[in-house]
């Protein structure tokens, strides 16, 4: 092989292998919105007569309940706001005061405001606990269990009301039942997740509310949700880095079988 056949080799091996390292380093620094859970269907768009897929996703329902100071409240009476939910009851001995300290963290942590991206300020997050005994808990028994851990009523809600209504949110419209391992009782809704709405009530994610690290992501994509119509920051990159690599060691292949027949091409005629 001569120097020059030597150097295209060496040329052509080091471009695929440059831009999948550009790829890599750059979906390194991506940002990965929440993903969205719940699809309704998928309809088919044709625009300038190419055809594609379109996701609908789930818009989670109108719920109207009874507030810890008293006051009828909907789930759409919160506008512009990230929405966090969980499931308690007052007179849990379990897992309830957990989840609960575990939620008023998270608010004081929101209430520090600064970087969104650290921790949004309470302005842009909603939290809301339904309770799973309301025959129980009346909103004179919230308002002093809320209390006691030192929760804001401004924004955060601890609901009461009918209980076939509550579990019909829980199971048909958040569907807290699905995306895990942990076994759900379908006619008492005691769970350890924390669920993640977004601005137009779609669900972003389910996390373990016993779970330091699941909360600290939970925090990040309150961030990421509202960095997600804002157009000084980019949602993704333009382009798949999977497919984008996939595309590259297809490119590298080529190049090899290319040159491997204009050499075997060139020693058959020297």
């Amino acid at each position: 092989m001569t120097k020059k056949a030597r150097l295209a080799l060496c040329i052509a091996l080091l471009i695929p292998l440059a831009f999948y390292f550009v790829v890599k380093y750059e979906s390194g620094k991506a940002v990965i919105m929440p993903r969205k859970y719940l699809l309704d269907s998928v309809t088919t768009i044709i625009k300038d007569g190419k055809q594609t897929d379109d996701s609908i996703w789930h818009t989670t329902a109108n719920i109207r309940l009874v507030n810890q100071l008293g006051d009828t409240v909907s789930l759409y009476d919160i506008k512009g706001k990230a929405i966090i939910m969980d499931f308690f009851f007052t007179s849990c001995a379990s897992i309830c005061p957990t989840l609960t300290k575990n939620m008023a963290m998270l608010q004081r942590g929101f209430l520090k405001g600064g970087d969104p991206m650290d921790q949004p300020d309470s302005s842009v997050v909603q939290f809301i606990s339904f309770s799973i005994d309301p025959e129980r808990d009346s909103a004179a028994r919230l308002k002093a269990y809320a209390d006691r851990f030192g929760a804001r009523h401004d924004n955060w809600w601890f609901l009461t009301g009918n209980k076939d209504s509550i579990d019909n949110f829980a199971f048909q419209e958040l569907k807290v039942d699905k995306f895990t391992t942990e076994p759900i009782d379908p006619n008492f809704v005691h769970t350890s997740r924390f669920v993640l709405l977004d601005q137009n009530y779609v669900v972003r994610g389910f996390y373990n509310g016993l779970d330091s690290n699941s909360l600290d992501q939970l925090a990040h994509d309150v961030g990421f949700l509202m960095m997600e119509n804002d157009p000084k920051h980019p949602e993704a990159l333009p382009f798949d880095p999977q497919e984008m690599k996939l595309f590259f060691v297809a490119t590298f292949i080529i190049v090899l079988v290319g040159l491997f027949f204009i050499f075997k091409k060139k020693s058959k005629y020297n």
